[in-house]
């Protein structure tokens, strides 16, 4: 486990400062508010989804099925995304803005004194990227799966420790 993994103990940000970051990730994307889709997102189907993702994932190890497995690692890093930003007010629609709101949260650390975890953040969100190109492309074996699912499983756990709402 990365050192950076291990600083979960370290406080959570504070919710305006996550929101703020939320918000610049979403202008970035130019994602912009779908009031109907948006009136059924809620932090809690997301976090949902992202348990389900995890346990899927490894089921689908199990099952040696290396696509699915890998796509449903990619899926438990994007609904915490999701879930960090909509307990802070922003609600994801597309790639773009999941890969936008990474790089303000990483930012939001790095201006904190860590830019070793800001890059860790960005480096594992590499990995899940590359998870979810895996679904179509199943060119990975499955020791590298599973390498990534855990670093997958890392970055969400960090993820909803340090950004998310109590």
């Amino acid at each position: 486990m990365t050192t950076a993994a291990n600083n979960n103990t370290a406080a959570p940000f504070p919710a305006a400062d996550v929101a703020a970051a939320v918000g610049r990730g979403l202008a970035a994307a130019n994602d912009r508010p779908q009031p109907g889709m948006d009136a059924i997102r809620t932090p809690q189907k997301y976090a949902a989804l992202a348990r389900d993702f995890r346990d899927s994932a490894w089921e689908h190890l199990d099952k040696t099925d290396l696509p699915q497995a890998s796509n449903k690692a990619w899926g438990l890093v994007a609904e915490t995304v999701k879930d960090i930003s909509a307990q802070h007010g922003g609600f994801i629609h597309t790639h773009r803005a999941i890969s936008e709101v990474i790089d303000e949260l990483a930012l939001l650390v790095a201006s904190a004194g860590d830019p070793d975890t800001a890059n860790w953040i960005h480096g594992v969100f590499l990995i899940a990227s590359r998870l979810h190109i895996n679904f179509y492309e199943d060119e990975l074996t499955e020791n590298g799966v599973i390498a990534g699912l855990i670093h997958c499983e890392e970055l969400a756990d960090f993820l909803r420790q340090r950004f998310g709402i109590a």
